[in-house]
């Protein structure tokens, strides 16, 4: 093991594949990268999802629930190659792992299930890949079940993710007949027979030859039409080589303008060598992509991935373990050494690495160093957060850090013994330093401890996590839902003066404001002279210098400040646009503290004068239910005040698309696994806040 360790360490740079599997729940993300640690020999056993055997999904709660919670890291040799892999979550709640994962990898193996073709999760998973510049290649997984159809999965690729698929196979034998694909490049047959984790090389099957030439034409024409050289070649010679076929397809991958698309079945093991070849032979290397940038001083800077550069690497996962602190790092550039010190550029504190681990998953063995396109973990940091930059001391570099999603479902969360109060604030802040997408706080009015998450599985398991791991009796309140206030009908020409005097030097502000609903996105770019924040938009129309410049700005502060509480609930107030028309100063009591003061205090009172509507966040729910429940669980979401915006038929089954404001949700799941006899499934996706009805608002805000 130490052996093979250490030539991970020493592979170069252009045989090294940072990668990660994305998918929606259920694809079959683990099972793919249980057959990929089987089959490069990183394992000696087969795992499985449904015996709780796989080496990803090891923690307690992924095994008791089924599916995957925690990225986690895993790697293994093919061919020369070596990989670094990481096995993303697929269920909403979950999705800042996977935008923290996709910040540190270079490439990605997109899996949709051959039955149901892109799904929600797929499409979000997909639109995170492409803000991050994330070359992928797709794998049409579980060809082997009932219903399964890759035509129809391919065209769900190419109408919901707009992008253009590049199928090199063509499968052998359909649904449980499934038994290998036709490789369309070389133009060969691969099949697996049954127990047999390889497959047996042969020629193009009769029955499928006419079929298979049909679609080598079609994926040569398709790759002709965006490639110019096997445009040229094509032109040249009516067909084109598998060798300019190949190296067209890598470079269409690695710039985004097609994904190539294979096919199989993980859980027998069809497909997963091709699947492992296309990673080396489409997917960058860390020499392939574009130098990190970072910025020095307000000036921009670059690192390539040279192990002689100086060291740089982003944090991009915090674990507290049995063994210590492990900070999960991807090295950009450089190289990093036990004992080595290294600056944590945004904290601008330097600490000390103790100890570096190749991870398997939950399993850890030491190396000496690592370099120039590794991804680690050390121990030792105390206080580096993900999204931190790690440098050498004498080359500081920040790079960017991920944005982290604004948490959307509360709970109120508290000990059962006083005595263990400490404790739970103690868990409470480890787990928040481990999960950037969670929050807590200390309610100012009923000095209750909220934690707040991304959804209601996603506390399930925080709250779940400080039971198991710390041993705690944890009381979990109702949850509430993140609601915001906004302007409906605004007023104009508030008058508000605020004047002080205590006997010093007093404070004299006099400011006008019209207030008014942020209706388009054009609102939001245009005719602001303070700031604007897409949600709020500052401007100042005082003329003649009635208010001079700095106090136009504290005004606008002011107004920041009164954003916090909203008049009809306590709420965030978001949408609207204020504008300072006129004013007036003291010579010698006005200051930005005192226009501060006034912004803050004449828009809480034009608030309070507007008509206020309350908005709460709302979801898209996708449900998956046996034809015979539809309409039951259409009633119980037209109960819940869902709207349907879709509904389609799929193999037995209905497939329900609704738009269902989140505080209707709780218990959710459990209804429907009572109204479809435990055979229905939902996801969500946030889309955004809406009006609440005002019957709603009124019972809400009359409690």
């Amino acid at each position: 093991m130490r052996t093979n360790l250490q030539r991970h360490l020493t592979s170069p740079l252009a045989d090294v594949r940072n990668l990660g599997i994305l998918a929606h729940v259920d694809a079959g993300k683990t099972t793919i990268t249980e057959r990929i640690l089987y089959l490069t020999g990183a394992t000696h056993k087969r795992g499985e999802v449904h015996d709780g055997t796989t080496v990803t999904d090891f923690d307690s709660q992924e095994r008791d629930r089924g599916i995957t919670i925690f990225a986690a890291a895993v790697s293994c040799d093919w061919d020369g190659h070596r990989i670094n892999l990481i096995d993303t979550p697929g269920h909403v709640d979950f999705s800042d792992e996977v935008e923290r994962s996709l910040r540190v990898l270079d490439g990605a193996i997109a899996v949709f299930d051959g039955v149901a073709g892109v799904e929600p999760q797929s499409e979000s998973v997909w639109r995170q890949a492409d803000r991050h510049g994330v070359p992928r290649i797709a794998f049409v997984n579980k060809l082997d079940r009932a219903g399964a159809d890759l035509d129809a999965a391919v065209e769900s690729i190419r109408t919901r993710l707009h992008t253009v698929p590049l199928v090199v196979q063509l499968p052998i034998g359909q649904e449980d007949g499934f038994t290998g694909v036709v490789d369309l490049l070389r133009m060969r047959s691969l099949v697996w027979g049954a127990g047999r984790d390889t497959f047996e090389q042969g020629p193009v099957p009769d029955a499928l030859r006419e079929e298979a030439y049909r679609r080598r034409r079609l994926l040569e024409e398709a790759v002709a039409e965006l490639h110019p050289i096997v445009l040229e070649e094509f032109c040249a010679e009516s067909t084109v080589s598998a060798q300019t076929l190949a190296a067209a397809l890598r470079d269409l991958t690695r710039s985004g303008e097609g994904v190539v698309v294979l096919c199989g079945s993980a859980y027998r093991s069809c497909g997963i060598e091709p699947l492992l070849e296309a990673v080396g032979a489409y997917l960058p290397s860390p020499l392939d992509v574009p130098a990190v940038r970072g910025t020095l001083g307000g000036t921009v800077q670059e690192r390539v991935a040279d192990p002689a550069a100086p060291f740089a690497a982003l944090v991009f996962k915090v674990n507290s373990t049995a063994t210590g602190r492990l900070t999960y790092l991807r090295v950009y550039s450089g190289t990093i050494q036990k004992g080595d010190a290294v600056l944590d550029v945004g904290a601008d504190r330097t600490e000390r690495v103790g100890r570096i681990l190749r991870v398997q998953a939950d399993r850890h063995a030491e190396v000496d160093r690592a370099v120039a396109g590794d991804i680690v973990a050390v121990v030792g940091l105390k206080a580096a957060r993900a999204g931190a930059t790690l440098c050498t001391p004498a080359a500081p570099l920040l790079f960017e850090s991920a944005t982290v999603a604004d948490p959307v479902v509360s709970v109120a969360v508290e000990a059962r013994s006083s005595l263990e109060t400490g404790r739970l604030a103690s868990a409470l802040a480890r787990l928040v330093e481990e999960d950037p997408s969670l929050a807590v706080r200390t309610d100012p009015e009923t000095g209750q401890t909220v934690l707040s998450g991304m959804g209601e599985l996603h506390l399930e398991v925080a709250v779940e996590k400080i039971r198991r791991a710390q041993g705690l009796d944890v009381g979990v309140g109702r949850p509430q839902v993140a609601y915001r206030e906004t302007v409906a009908r605004g007023v104009s020409g508030l008058v508000y003066r605020h004047v002080k005097q205590d006997g010093g030097a007093g404070q004299f502000a006099h400011v006008v404001l019209d207030v008014e609903a942020l209706e388009t996105a054009a609102d939001a770019a245009g005719g602001n002279t303070g700031g604007n924040t897409g949600d709020f938009v500052f401007r100042s129309t005082v003329v003649g210098g009635r208010v001079p410049q700095e106090y136009i700005r504290a005004v606008e502060a002011g107004c920041r400040d009164a954003l916090a509480e909203g008049p009809l609930g306590g709420h965030p107030v978001t949408g609207l646009r204020v504008t300072l028309t006129d004013g007036a100063t003291h010579s010698k009591d006005s200051s930005e503290m005192a226009f501060r003061t006034a912004g803050r205090l004449a828009l809480r009172e034009a608030l309070r004068a507007s008509l206020m509507a309350l908005l709460e966040p709302v979801v898209e729910v996708t449900a998956t239910v046996p034809d015979d429940a539809v309409g039951g669980v259409l009633g119980d979401l037209a109960a819940r005040r869902g709207r349907v915006s879709g509904q389609a038929a799929r193999a037995g089954t209905a497939v329900i698309t609704a738009t269902v404001p989140l505080a209707e949700l709780f218990g959710y799941a459990s209804r429907l696994r009572s109204r479809t006899q435990g055979r229905g499934t939902f996801t969500t996706r946030a889309t955004g806040y809406a009006p609440v009805p005002a019957a709603v608002s009124n019972g809400m805000l009359s409690r």
